[in-house]
Order: C-alpha cells, then sequence, then structure tokens
C-alpha cells in the first residue's frame, strides 16, 4: 500500500487524447473495475481521494483523544482493557488509511502538517468534549455507528487501496458499535443516576452524531462527482436517514428519548423523521470555533513533536539495515 512503486508520469494527453483518457476512466469505474495506484486517473480523481483519504486517517487519531481521556477512569479493569484496545485500533485505523493515501503521491510528513496547521479538517464530531463515563458508551454507540454506515459503501469504492483497507476497518468498528450500545445498555438498566447519565449523553451527542454526514445534499459540493466515479455510494442524506431508522428503535429498547420534540414515525414512508439539524453549529465547528478544536490540534501537535525521536530512530535502524545489505551484496 506504500508509494515508492509509483508511476510519477500520470499526465492526461491534450484534446481528443485527454477526452479518451477520461471516457475509457470512466468505462473502467461503471464497470466496477478497482482502480489501483498505478493506472491513470483523472487529477481531480486523484486530488478528491487525497483529501478524502487524509482526513479520514486525521478524523481516526483525532478521534482516539476523547477516549484516551477516559483510559485511567474507566470504573472496572474489563472495561479499562476494553477501552485501551479500542484506542489501539483506531491508530491502526490511521496508519492503513495514511498508508493508503500515499499510493496516490502525496507524503505521510506533508498530510499531517496539514492537519497540524489546520489545512486540513478531520470530522467534526470529535470536537466535543466527553464529560462522563457514558460519553463513551454514547461514542462507541452513536459515533462509530454512523461511521459504520459511512464506511461500509467505501468497501466497494472505485479506488482499489481504499476500498481494502476500509474492509478491516469495517470490521472493528462494528465490534465497537456493539461495545458502545453494551455500556448504554447496561448504564439504562443500572440504578437511577446510572440512567441519568446515559440519557445525558445520549441528549449531547444525537446531533453531532447526524451532522458526521455531511450538510445536506443541496449543499454537498463534492457529491455528485464522488458518486459518479463510485468514491461514494449513498448521498449524505441517505446515509443519515438509514442511521436515524437503525438507531432510534435501539434507543427505545434502552428506555431513553431522542432530545428532538419533532421526532416521529412516518407510516406512509416507514422513516423516522427527525426536526432540524442546527448545520451553524456544524459550520462553527469546521471553522474550529467547537468546545474542544484548540485542545485537541494542540494535544496532537505536542505528541508528534514528543515523537520526533522515535522517528529518527527508526530511520537511522533502516539506513543501518540497508547499509548492512549493500555491504553483504558487496562482498
Amino acid at each position: 500500500m506504500y508509494s515508492q512503486g509509483l508511476n510519477k508520469d500520470v499526465s492526461p494527453g491534450t484534446g481528443q487524447e485527454a477526452a479518451a483518457e477520461l471516457e475509457a476512466f470512466q468505462r473502467r469505474v461503471d464497470a466496477e473495475d478497482k482502480i489501483e495506484p498505478n493506472d491513470w486517473m483523472p487529477e481531480a480523481y486523484r486530488r478528491t481521494l487525497t483529501r478524502q483519504i487524509s482526513q479520514h486517517a486525521h478524523s481516526e487519531i483525532i478521534g482516539m483523544q476523547p477516549e484516551g481521556n477516559w483510559v485511567t477512569r474507566a470504573p472496572t479493569l474489563k472495561r479499562k482493557c476494553q477501552l485501551i484496545a479500542k484506542i489501539q485500533d483506531e491508530a491502526g485505523h490511521g496508519l492503513y488509511l495514511y498508508s493508503a493515501a500515499e499510493t496516490l503521491g502525496m507524503a505521510r510528513a506533508e498530510m499531517l502538517d496539514q492537519l497540524h496547521t489546520g489545512k486540513a479538517k478531520y470530522s467534526s464530531i470529535f470536537n466535543y468534549p466527553t464529560l462522563s463515563w457514558a460519553d463513551i458508551g454514547a461514542i462507541g454507540w452513536l459515533v462509530d455507528g454512523a461511521a459504520i454506515m459511512n464506511q461500509i459503501p467505501l468497501c466497494r469504492c472505485s479506488y482499489g487501496p481504499y476500498a481494502r483497507a476500509m474492509i478491516r476497518i469495517c470490521k472493528e468498528e462494528s465490534f465497537h458499535q456493539r461495545q458502545g450500545y453494551e455500556i448504554m445498555l447496561t448504564l439504562a438498566r443500572g440504578t437511577p443516576e446510572q440512567k441519568a447519565m446515559a440519557q445525558d449523553a445520549l441528549n449531547r451527542w444525537w446531533w453531532p452524531s447526524l451532522m458526521m454526514f455531511g450538510p445536506p445534499d443541496g449543499d454537498s459540493k463534492h457529491t455528485a462527482q464522488s458518486m459518479a466515479w463510485k468514491i461514494k455510494r449513498f448521498t449524505n442524506d441517505g446515509l443519515r436517514q438509514k442511521f436515524i431508522d437503525a438507531t432510534v428503535p435501539q434507543g427505545h429498547y434502552l428506555g431513553l428519548a431522542f432530545p428532538d420534540p419533532e421526532l416521529k414515525f412516518n407510516e406512509e414512508t416507514g422513516h423516522w423523521e427527525i426536526g432540524p439539524i442546527d448545520w451553524d453549529e456544524f459550520q462553527r465547528v469546521l471553522r474550529g470555533e467547537g468546545p474542544c478544536n484548540q485542545q485537541r490540534l494542540a494535544r496532537r501537535r505536542k505528541a508528534h513533536e514528543e515523537g520526533a525521536w522515535v522517528r529518527a530512530a527508526a530511520l537511522a535502524h533502516a539506513e543501518k539495515r540497508r547499509a548492512r545489505a549493500a555491504k553483504k551484496q558487496a562482498a
């Protein structure tokens, strides 16, 4: 999945030649062929994928922070071990995704620099605080549940390295979602104080989870082209509705109330209908004005700086191995 062997000349032709290449590329996509790193692709396709995959990777590693906040305060040893394992999975997801993005020609150092300088975005959901242990359950149930709804279609993405990375990621995210729901179920069946804590977590995470699917279809800049290229398979609103329909009955089973007075089931359409989403809040968080935006990035930059010696040591070790191999080959 790394980029060392990539073709450097990926420029399209001009005039009729460029049009023919674009047409041939679209035929491959329409035929459900996987596009691989050394295949010709439109530069706009490459840019779209680089942006999407790198932002997905950024979300995974930033997303470790709100949960890491509760490792030392998990209520039991079992819960502590589960949470550590989940955070470790998310680090692995970031690794797979950065590796997939590298096959498109962008160095990982450049991607990280874009994150640390605020040029690149990550999922808005990770800019909210985790105030109680119930938040860890809500993140697993709602946030990872929304992630699965978004990511399962990506297993069929037209770009091969991304699609293959998503297969393992989705398997692990499914486990995370079940783990979060089990935490919420335990709290909901516990003491009145525990159930109240679960209800409070649902109240605070429900709307941000719905925002995870992105802006309404009418305001989405990239959806139409991404669907034509089969990077995306469903619209933002379509996935959001699937998530609502799956999640509302789960919440009712827990005995919890959703923080939406307009929530109702439409017998004619067979769908749950919700009240208006506060898209102004969504835009504020994207602009860096959320509750934890500055904190999340500051911690990420600090961790990167403190890990410089590890990266230097790894590079030195790799160079020593390369030198030994070269010496042995010359002997």
